[in-house]
């Protein structure tokens, strides 16, 4: 596997720096599962999880980049949205990856902006923060958004927490869905990009 000790390097840099499995899985687009190998096991002897790496940089260096990004994401959200017969009151942004997209789309959409940090035990009950300098979702419809859906346990943490909080999801929107599947806990997922492992 091309790139396997280059990934390892990195992940141990964030380790050292601090960084936690899940905030490691984030910045290098990867599933927690496989970040926890390439920490912990011999990289040459074990065969690695299935996953599939994502790598931004192409498109995160610059604005304009990720605003292209966000008017795809728009109109896929208006599509969704005249098929639902619903309109929107806010995004909400996944921290980190999540939240650049979900500015752009609130602009573009005409709506308010929350943001969301999951916690990072006990994601798939929920737990995490919205910021209390952005929009609240109590009693509004809204479209959560995220780069990377992999196991699905962040998303099905927010929407656990925006439904707790009053809010409720109607659509959930990610860059790339590595998982294939159509919808988290019953919130329709779309995705720019859906990854399929062949063989």
């Amino acid at each position: 596997m091309k790139g396997i000790e280059s990934l390892v390097k990195e992940a141990m840099e964030y380790k050292e720096k601090g960084l936690k499995e899940k905030e490691i899985a984030t910045e290098l687009s990867l599933s927690v599962d496989t970040v926890r190998w390439l920490l912990t096991r011999n990289v040459s002897e074990e065969k690695p999880p299935t996953d599939v790496k994502i790598g931004w940089r192409s498109v995160g260096v610059y604005g304009g980049r990720i605003g292209l990004f966000s008017t795809l994401f728009s109109d896929i959200i208006v599509e969704e949205l005249e098929k639902m017969n619903t309109d929107v009151d806010t995004i909400v942004g996944i921290a980190i990856n999540g939240i650049p997209l979900a500015t752009l789309i609130s602009e573009q959409l005409g709506v308010e902006l929350a943001i969301y940090r999951p916690r990072e035990k006990d994601r798939r009950g929920g737990g995490g923060a919205l910021s209390s300098n952005y929009a609240s979702v109590s009693g509004k419809k809204v479209i959560i958004i995220d780069d990377v859906l992999s196991t699905g346990e962040t998303m099905q943490g927010a929407i656990s927490d925006m439904e707790e909080r009053g809010g409720e999801p109607i659509l959930c929107m990610v860059s790339v869905n590595k998982d294939g599947r159509d919808d988290v806990v019953g919130v329709p997922l779309r995705a720019l990009i859906r990854t399929q492992v062949i063989g």
